[in-house]
C-alpha cells in the first residue's frame, strides 16, 4: 500500500475537492429540508478494506441500521463505491420531513431517495472538479434489524484488499438526524486519481 500514498500537494488538492463536493451535497440537503446541515472535517485514509465492517459495527452497535450502496464508474479508471449509513429511526424522521406517506412508499424507495440526495450530488461535484463524468450502478439497500452491521457491510465491495476511504458525517442542526457517507476507492483507481490530481496541480 506504500505506493498509494499521496504527496502533500496531492492530499491538499484532494481534500479541497472533497470539501467542495461535500458542501454541495449538504447545501442540497439543507434546501430540501429547509434546515442547516452541520459538517465535520472529512476523514481521508488509505485502509485495509477488511477493517471497515468492524469499524462501523462499533459505531452502530445494538441499533437497526440501514445502508445504501451504489457503485460509480468514470473515465480514466476512476471508480469506487459510495455508501450511506444511518439508523432506521433517523431515516423515518427524514422521510416525514420530505413529505413521504409511509403507507404510499416502500422502505427501499424511501432509503434510495434520501441517499441519492447526498451521493449523486457529492459525486457529481467531485467528478466536475476532476474534469470527469460518472455513471452509476443501481443502488442496493441493505438493512439490519438485529444489529449485525458487520454482516451486511461484507455484502458490499469489501473484496478490495486496500482502498482510499473518505468518511463524511452529516448532521441536521434542527432535527435529531445524522448519517455517515463513506466513499471507497480501490487501490488501482487511487493511482489513476493521483495522475488526475497531478494534472490539476500543473494548471495552477
Amino acid at each position: 500500500m506504500n505506493n498509494l500514498g499521496f504527496s502533500e500537494e496531492q492530499r491538499d488538492c484532494l481534500q479541497e475537492i472533497i470539501n467542495v463536493a461535500m458542501g454541495l451535497a449538504s447545501d442540497k440537503l439543507a434546501r430540501f429540508l429547509n434546515t442547516f446541515v452541520h459538517l465535520q472535517v472529512p476523514s481521508i485514509a488509505l485502509v485495509g478494506a477488511s477493517m471497515i465492517p468492524a469499524e462501523f459495527e462499533s459505531r452502530y452497535r445494538d441499533t437497526e441500521a440501514a445502508l445504501v450502496s451504489q457503485g460509480f464508474f468514470g473515465n480514466e479508471g476512476v471508480r469506487g463505491e459510495a455508501i450511506v449509513l444511518y439508523q432506521m429511526a433517523n431515516a423515518h424522521k427524514i422521510s416525514a420531513l420530505l413529505g413521504y406517506d409511509v403507507g404510499d412508499v416502500s422502505e427501499i424507495e424511501m432509503l434510495t431517495d434520501i441517499s441519492s440526495i447526498l451521493t449523486t450530488t457529492f459525486l457529481n461535484g467531485m467528478a466536475q472538479q476532476l474534469e470527469n463524468s460518472l455513471s452509476y450502478s443501481a443502488p442496493r439497500v441493505l438493512s439490519s434489524n438485529n444489529g449485525d452491521l458487520s454482516g451486511i457491510l461484507k455484502n458490499t465491495s469489501f473484496h478490495w484488499e486496500h482502498a482510499l476511504k473518505v468518511d463524511i458525517s452529516y448532521q441536521l442542526v434542527d432535527h435529531s438526524f445524522n448519517c455517515d457517507m463513506i466513499l471507497l476507492i480501490p487501490a488501482e483507481a487511487v493511482s489513476n486519481i493521483k495522475t488526475i490530481l497531478d494534472r490539476i496541480l500543473e494548471d495552477y
